[in-house]
């Protein structure tokens, strides 16, 4: 079996070392870079499957490499390993495109599931129905092999995530999507971390389709979401 290939983009030498040792032993294959310049270097150029990144590093920041890493791959699990947890931080963290956030100081036991269950996902990802090339939604057309939405003059650039979630809610059309149906589908579990980051896929969708006033994502109270379509 391939060893888990992880980057690590962390400035604090003595953590990165420990980090670095800990997961060696456990049969991970590390690379270490010591800020966000590095790290984006070293990203392109090793092709990792799981990227453990720093927030508060000199040079480029973590927000900065992983809106960078996401510019160019959508898929990549990211762990955003810092002290900085305040609520703010955090969504702007789960906007930006991270999988997971966890708080210094930490345990390395916990960081090795969380790594694995990530990878676990990443190769376990969906094949979710109702791909054909344009799907017809209010009056509207969603390309998904494109990932672009249509409304009527004006067509937006979705990223994976948003597309796949997205043709989730057009498969549950004036329908509920529960939210843990969403969440196994398309995270691989219903943590807590997960469901804020679906909530901030959410918001993106409405923004696309509020140009269409037949079309309207609503939000059911301890259950889920609706896609509504009026015509």
């Amino acid at each position: 079996m391939d060893k888990i290939k992880v980057l690590l983009v962390e400035d604090e030498p003595v953590l990165a070392s420990i980090v670095r040792e800990s997961l060696e032993t456990r049969g991970f294959a590390i690379t270490v870079a010591g800020n966000g310049v590095e790290g984006w270097s070293m990203f392109n150029l090793n092709k990792p499957d799981v990227c453990v990144v720093d927030v508060m590093m000199p040079r480029k920041d973590g927000f900065s490499l992983v809106q960078d890493i996401r510019r160019v791959d959508e898929l990549v699990p990211v762990i955003f390993l810092t002290a900085r947890t305040q609520t703010e931080d955090v969504l702007k963290g789960f906007e930006i495109g991270a999988d997971d956030y966890m708080k210094k100081p930490f345990s390395m036991e916990e960081l090795i599931v969380r790594l694995k269950a990530l990878v676990r996902r990443k190769a376990a990802r969906p094949v979710l129905h109702n791909t054909a090339e344009e799907i017809s939604i209010g009056n509207s057309f969603f390309n998904y092999q494109k990932l672009q939405f249509y409304c009527h003059e004006n067509f937006c650039n979705l990223s994976q995530r948003e597309a796949d979630l997205l043709l989730l809610l057009i498969d549950h059309k004036n329908r509920l999507l529960e939210r843990k149906t969403a969440l196994m589908k398309l995270w691989g579990d219903d943590s807590p971390f997960n469901a804020r980051s679906m909530d901030v896929y959410i918001t993106r969708l409405r923004k696309f389709i509020k140009g269409d006033s037949s079309l309207e994502i609503i939000n059911i109270r301890g259950h889920g979401y609706k896609l509504l379509e009026s015509k």
